[in-house]
């Protein structure tokens, strides 16, 4: 990363008027919200906010170019945000991984910060061995990128680091990242099982991290079993269901040529031996279940619908459709794992969308268990937008 020196905060800072009396502590303020200030504050300024009624609100960032105008990093008066804050909150996020949840004895592959879980709103982190991968959501973090560089490095000395921010979060925020090349893929490992990660790729930082603890289970029910891992993008669930669970046959289907060539590579890693196709899977699952294949195992773990409220709709009816497909190819008695990574889509009206596809397929659906994000993705009841994965485990008749 530059040598880019932390952002200067003023002894007094800028004040913020709320249009409104706070009446929450969630940490997002809107556009609508804010009064805009009389002198001009810089996108990602630190500021302390004064509600309607002149009661201090907290101190956070500003952006007057972004809905989310404020986003608020800490309600004590007495806490300044400068480097030491940064350091503090990075601690204790790299504490609960290692200390308290231990996953350094189960994979050297995690997520480091959760934005709003771990009181970085606009940040995330994900390590992968020895590549730290940062993703910027906001202006803020970014103008504070070296002093979370810094903190990162007391934790993890031999790491390198990679940042970026999406075309679309910059333009919103409005801000310009200039990541660094990608570094060369890694290979990470989890429960034993390993695969080749490409930090810099199109797919998120990296890895899908958050489907950890899902792989694991799903494999424990595929010992002997035929499995179809839809959407398997570069093979996580195909290649667990194989080399942890000792599936007899396993099938992966993605569109994208790209993820099924690191899919292939992670088969390899693990010495096994998985079909993968390249294909639309809603052709390829009308054909395959008009030619009276079935599998033992299903996953349906499609990417991210919309970020738009007002395609809501629109990606219910998606997973419907997806769902109802997905259902017909499950053998009776079979499992079926269904997963919604759209955080804009609760829990309940997903599980609306597969009761409706069940009911339009002739099948009938268990609920064995409903799972999200491991422990390293955590979030704030106050925040409940960081709990964006559903992952429903399911028995087929």
């Amino acid at each position: 990363m530059s040598t880019v020196e932390s952002p200067a905060v003023p002894a007094v800072l800028p004040q913020v008027r709320l249009k409104i009396a706070r009446r929450s502590s969630h940490p997002w303020i809107y556009q609508k919200m804010v009064e805009k200030p009389a002198a001009r504050i810089p996108p990602g300024g630190v500021v302390d906010v004064i509600d309607r009624d002149g009661q201090w609100v907290g101190r956070g960032f500003y952006n007057g170019h972004s809905r989310i105008t404020l986003r608020i990093l800490t309600t004590n008066r007495d806490e300044p945000v400068d480097d030491a804050f940064f350091a503090h909150r990075l601690g204790r996020a790299v504490e609960l991984r290692r200390a308290w949840l231990g996953l350094d004895a189960v994979t050297d592959a995690y997520r480091l910060v959760h934005s709003e879980g771990d009181g970085l709103s606009g940040l995330v982190v994900d390590r992968f061995g020895p590549v730290v991968v940062l993703e910027f959501f906001s202006a803020g973090m970014y103008r504070f990128r070296n002093a979370i560089q810094t903190a990162l490095s007391v934790h993890y000395p031999d790491a390198r680091f990679y940042w970026f921010a999406e075309e679309h979060v910059q333009k919103q925020e409005s801000f310009d990242c200039r990541p660094p090349e990608p570094p060369a893929p890694e290979v990470i490992t989890e429960h034993g099982v390993r695969f080749r990660v490409a930090p810099g790729s199109k797919h998120k930082t990296g890895f899908f991290l958050d489907q950890r603890d899902n792989r694991k289970t799903l494999a424990s029910f595929c010992a002997g079993k035929r499995v179809l891992d839809i959407c398997c993008n570069t093979g996580g669930f195909a290649v667990y269901a194989k080399a942890l669970g000792g599936a007899e046959e396993v099938v992966g289907v993605d569109l994208d040529e790209d993820a099924l060539a690191l899919a292939r590579q992670n088969a390899g890693l693990n010495q096994v031996r998985i079909r993968f196709v390249q294909t639309d899977l809603f052709p390829w699952l009308r054909e395959t279940t008009a030619a009276g294949q079935r599998f033992d195992v299903v996953v349906l773990d499609p990417a991210k619908q919309t970020r738009d409220r007002e395609e809501v709709d629109y990606a219910l009816k998606r997973y419907l459709d997806m769902n109802r497909l997905a259902l017909q190819a499950v053998a009776p008695g079979g499992l079926f794992l269904t997963c919604s990574c759209t955080g804009l889509v609760s829990e309940y009206d997903f599980l609306e969308a597969i009761r409706r596809a069940a009911w339009q397929a002739g099948r009938v659906v268990q609920v064995l268990r409903i799972a999200g994000a491991g422990a390293d993705h955590p979030y704030l009841l106050h925040v409940p937008e960081s709990r964006y994965l559903k992952a429903v485990f399911c028995r087929v008749e």
